[in-house]
């Protein structure tokens, strides 16, 4: 397998470097410094009329006939902030200013320098507010299972910056470079990390759509086909782990959603979930938040436990006609059940599916060792 990095243009000639230190606290305990809040929760707007009336919503079995997909492409992504850095503010000229707060301009260089004054003032420049920005690896991936048995088709490495500093550049380490990207604040008094965060999520969907593309159609980083494997299959379905959004356009994909944090059905409806069994699922809804989409929930098999032990919910995209959406939902019940993990091997079981598991280790090997790359990143801002 092969995987694709990328990194951007050197800087413009003329331009200051730009300057970033490294916060020693581990990213993963979350930042030294917190900037950000709450996220908003948004109101969905539910039509349970999709499938059944709403007086007759009831447990729906899985359909045994028809055909089932050729191939299941089970796609996930990962991502790992590397480390939070500090972005310095392009140096501010201090001439003019009535008080630079600078030393006798008569001392010599050697005497600015003794005095503690900063390399770019002594230069007659002023250094800006640092801000800011994130240091990050993510990676998507495609695991298809066939007549072939599983195998990794294509697999995608990306490291970035994400920053709101408009003089933003690449960094280059000794362990790999992180392109810049310049993310804008939408909203006055958003959150800065929160909104770098999205940032880093939205790019982290767009390689897995282009993974999903390209395992299709056997194109760009996807590696030959085993025999048997049914190359630019017209029959498969895509399993996206996650929510679908911005991967919605993608024919015959399902979004997979392992945990819940909302409730959107009223209560009455809600009720019906918990008396699932397993490989039983909703009547399909409508629901719309900032995008819209069809869903419904399913049962995976499993011990029995609490209310909602074992239960997904699924996702297909929103301008599909009704019994194309029936259609997914029934091969969502007849082809995800056998890929459940079992709590001895999993401590996610049974929503987190084989396939997606063994992709997401494989895809965290790929990011590297976080701390040959947090220390490249330390060696970079010393050098810069």
């Amino acid at each position: 397998m092969t995987q694709g990095t990328e990194l951007g243009a050197p800087e413009r000639a003329g331009r200051h470097a730009m300057r970033f230190s490294v916060d020693g606290w581990d990213p993963s305990y979350g930042a030294s410094l917190e900037l950000e809040g709450q996220l908003e929760e948004s109101t969905a707007r539910i039509d349970a009329a999709v499938e059944l009336p709403v007086d007759r919503w009831r447990p729906i079995d899985p359909d045994t006939t028809g055909p089932l997909p050729e191939a299941l492409l089970f796609v996930d992504g990962v991502r790992r902030v590397e480390a939070q850095v500090w972005i310095d503010g392009e140096p501010r000229s201090a001439g003019g200013l009535p008080d630079a707060g600078l030393p006798d301009a008569g001392l010599p260089v050697a005497g600015l320098r003794d005095a503690g004054v900063p390399a770019a003032a002594q230069a007659g420049d002023l250094p800006g507010e640092a801000t800011a920005a994130l240091c990050a690896s993510y990676a998507a991936g495609v695991v298809c299972c066939c007549a072939a048995g599983a195998h990794l088709v294509v697999a995608k490495l990306r490291r970035g910056l994400f920053s709101v500093a408009p003089h933003a550049s690449d960094i280059l380490t000794r362990a790999g470079g992180y392109k810049a990207h310049h993310v804008r604040i939408k909203r006055a008094g958003a959150p800065v990390m929160a909104t770098l965060s999205q940032s880093l999520q939205g790019r982290l969907a767009e390689v897995e759509a282009i993974a999903a593309a390209e395992a299709r159609g056997m194109s760009g980083d996807a590696g030959a086909a085993p025999p048997g494997h049914p190359g630019n299959s017209a029959s498969d379905l895509l399993i996206v782990d996650g929510p679908l959004r911005g991967r919605d356009r993608l024919p015959r994909a399902l979004g997979y959603i392992k945990s819940h944090h909302a409730t959107y059905l009223p209560p009455e409806l809600n009720a019906l979930v918990a008396t699932l069994t397993p490989g039983q699922r909703t009547p399909a809804f409508h629901m719309g938040t900032s995008w819209d989409r069809h869903s419904w929930y399913l049962r995976l098999p499993g011990p029995t436990g609490a209310p909602w032990s074992g239960v997904v919910r699924i996702e297909c995209a929103a301008d599909l006609p009704v019994t194309e959406v029936t259609r997914l939902a029934g091969l969502s019940q007849r082809s995800l059940g056998r890929f459940a993990s079992a709590s001895y091997k999993d401590s996610r079981a049974p929503q987190n599916l084989y396939p997606i598991a063994g992709l997401e280790r494989e895809l965290r090997r790929r990011l590297g060792d976080p701390r040959l790359l947090y220390r490249a990143l330390r060696e970079a801002a010393q050098g810069r």
